[in-house]
Formats: C-alpha cells, sequence, structure tokens
C-alpha cells in the first residue's frame, strides 16, 4: 500500500485518537522549540513589517497542537507590536498534511480558538485566516514567492516512501526489525541515509521556491546519535513484534520484510544534507536530549509506573497504529500495543529511552 494512504494519526477525538494523545509533541513545542521560534518570527517579522503574515505548518496533523504554532505566532507578534506601537497585521495559516489526515476536528475547534483570542486581546489582533493544503510536503504545495514562514513540527523525520533497497531485495535484509537498529546491516542505515537525502533536498527546494525573499523555516526533527544508542518507540514496536512472531501470532515473513519509511537524522546529516542543497543558511542548529516515557504529559506526575507506561502506549499508538494496522491487521493492535506497555515497564530506567530533538532555524540564502 503506498506511504502517502496510511501515514497519518488517528483521526477524531476517541480513546486513541491523536487529538487526545499527543501530549508530548505539545510539550516539546512549548518547552524546548518555543525560544527559537520567538527568535526566528521576531527577526522575520521586523525585517519585513508584512500586512499579512503568511504562514505554513507543514505535517499539521490534527487536534489542539494543530493551532498550537498560530496562537504561538500571534502572542510574539503582538509583544513586538506593543513595544513598537505598530498596529497588528493579517495572519494567514496553512494547515498542511496528507490526504488521509483529519483536517475536520481540526476546523470544529476554530470558533473556541477565535473565540479564545477574542477574550485575551479583544481587538489588539488583526484579522486570522485559516485553510487547508492538503498533499505531501515531499513537492510543491504553494505559488512562487507566497509564504514568509515554514514551520514543521515532528514530521520530516517520516519518509516519502521505504527506501526501495529494503523493499525490492531478493531477501529481506533488515530481518526481525522494522526501523534503524544498532544490529541492523550498513546497507540498511546507507539506504535509509540515500532516501532521507533525496526527500529532505526535494523538501528544501520546494520551500526555497515558495518563500518569499527574506523568508525562513523552523524545523523540529526527532534524531538520533551516532552510535545508535537511544531506544525510540519504533525499536520498541520491534522488539514486541519479533515476540509476537516468535509465538505464531504474526507471520514472521511479513516482520522481516517490513521497514517503517523513517529517518531519524544526526545532526551532522541534516547540516551535510542542508549545505550540499544549497538553498537555505543555517541560523541555529540545537540537539536537545529528552526522557520521552518521562516526559510524556504537560501536566501530570506519574507516581505510577504502570499508568505512565499506559500514557505512553496511548501516545505511540495514535502515532503509529494506522500504518502498522495496514501491515499486520487491526485485530492484532490491542495485543501489539499491550506488549509495547510491558516493554515499557521493563526498560525505563534500564536503558535509554531518550530522544534527540533537532530543532532549526534557517533562512532563504540570498
Amino acid at each position: 500500500m503506498a506511504t502517502e494512504q496510511v501515514l497519518h494519526m488517528n483521526g477524531g477525538v476517541g480513546d486513541t485518537s491523536y487529538a487526545n494523545n499527543s501530549t508530548f509533541q505539545r510539550k516539546m513545542m512549548m518547552l524546548i522549540t518555543k525560544h527559537v521560534l520567538e527568535d526566528s518570527i521576531t527577526r522575520l517579522y521586523c525585517s519585513t513589517f508584512p500586512n499579512c503574515l503568511k504562514v505554513a505548518d507543514l505535517g499539521c496533523s490534527s487536534g489542539p497542537n494543530a493551532l498550537l504554532l498560530a496562537s504561538n505566532i500571534i502572542n510574539i507578534v503582538d509583544v513586538v507590536n506593543q513595544t513598537l506601537n505598530r498596529e497588528a497585521p493579517m495572519f494567514q495559516f496553512f494547515l498542511n498534511d496528507l490526504f488521509g489526515n483529519d483536517f475536520n476536528t481540526t476546523f470544529k475547534s476554530l470558533p473556541c480558538f477565535y473565540q479564545t483570542l477574542q477574550d485575551e486581546k479583544g481587538d489588539k489582533f488583526g484579522p486570522c485566516f485559516f485553510s487547508a493544503t492538503p498533499g505531501s510536503f515531499y513537492g510543491r504545495l504553494f505559488p512562487n514567492d507566497s509564504i514568509h514562514f515554514f514551520h514543521s513540527s515532528y514530521s520530516l523525520h517520516w519518509l516519502s516512501k521505504t527506501p526501495n533497497e529494503l523493499t525490492d531485495a531478493a531477501e529481506p535484509i533488515n530481518k526481525g526489525a522494522i526501523y534503524l537498529t544498532k544490529t541492523s546491516p550498513p546497507s540498511v542505515h546507507k539506504a535509509y541515509f540515500a532516501q532521507f537525502q533525496e526527500d529532505f533536498k526535494f523538501f528544501l527546494r520546494s520551500r526555497s521556491s515558495e518563500l518569499l525573499p527574506g523568508g525562513a523555516m523552523v524545523l523540529t526533527f526527532i534524531g538520533r546519535d551516532e552510535n545508535n544508542d537511544l531506544i525510540n518507540a519504533w525499536v520498541i514496536i520491534g522488539m514486541a513484534l519479533k515476540d509476537m512472531a516468535e509465538e505464531k501470532l504474526i507471520e514472521q515473513a511479513k516482520l522481516d520484510s517490513f521497514n517503517i519509511p523513517s529517518y531519524c537524522p544526526t545532526p551532522e546529516e541534516i547540516r551535510q544534507t542542508i549545505e550540499e542543497e544549497g538553498s537555505f543558511d543555517i541560523q541555529r542548529l540545537e540537539t536537545i536530549r529528552t526522557d520521552w516515557v518521562k516526559n510524556i504529559n504537560m501536566n501530570v506526575s506519574y507516581d505510577d509506573e504502570e499508568t505512565r507506561a499506559e500514557t505512553v502506549a496511548k501516545n505511540v499508538r495514535a502515532v503509529a497504529e494506522p500504518i502498522l494496522k495496514s501491515e499486520f491487521g487491526e485485530v492484532m493492535m490491542d495485543e501489539l500495543f499491550c506488549r509495547f506497555k510491558n516493554k515499557i515497564l521493563q526498560l525505563h530506567g534500564v536503558e535509554e529511552l531518550e530522544l534527540a530533538n533537532l530543532v532549526m532555524h534557517i533562512t532563504k540564502s540570498t
């Protein structure tokens, strides 16, 4: 099945929906990337003072996080305008994700979003417009010279497809794993990195054409360290699937041939790819490591490890279920994520369950 058909978060507002299980992503946007966003938007706005600030959020998904960027940018611009005694500009936000994304849930929340803005700022903010721009960001989405600022959070580690070297090989070359691990052959890393470079360079060329002069981007990736020592959710899902294959609950051949279309780059790989493509200048590139199990919720302090692991499993399921369901069947999902939860209980505090969050501010080259 084509990647674009199954690569979306769980829609709706149910118990396993992304809307109700995306607290980690929200927390990271608020705590580790907000200072980069503030700096980049302030610099961009003060250098152009547009009448209408046009912003595109790429890979916005659905639920409350889809409007968090808009709220943050409006607040940043409002502070600048109060300092300089300027009138607020108009805002135009384009929400982008693949065609299977649940845009409806997001747009249903807009009346509440507008009311909150009105309550907080009265008439001190300009008109604010939203529209959906469905499609893959590995290609053109907007006309030339039409956008001031692009943002993408926890989306660009997704690839346009699984590398051909992994899908077309006569024999599976990443047996027993669904992702790049410490035990994967070097050819697996080579294939993943080559696909990442191809996709990311296409992304950069497309955004460079669409950005206005002086335009900028803030991008956040799930990264990794050079030695693959950090264990992310895909690695643990792979462990659970391997156990299920050994118990004949899923077919071993399916596990051996399945590889997630995702690549977590190192900072050096990001820098190399941006510099080779040549359309952007790197203003800032930071690596911030976080314990993705401990930081799963913004407001709850978990004394109960079981409750924490259950919350982690729901958050990961909201992201991973559609693509896993397409390969292993819906009937296996409850069992898989129950086992995932148990793996978290076994591993947390013993192994490094951390993410290397890569946050960058890049500007269009002149």
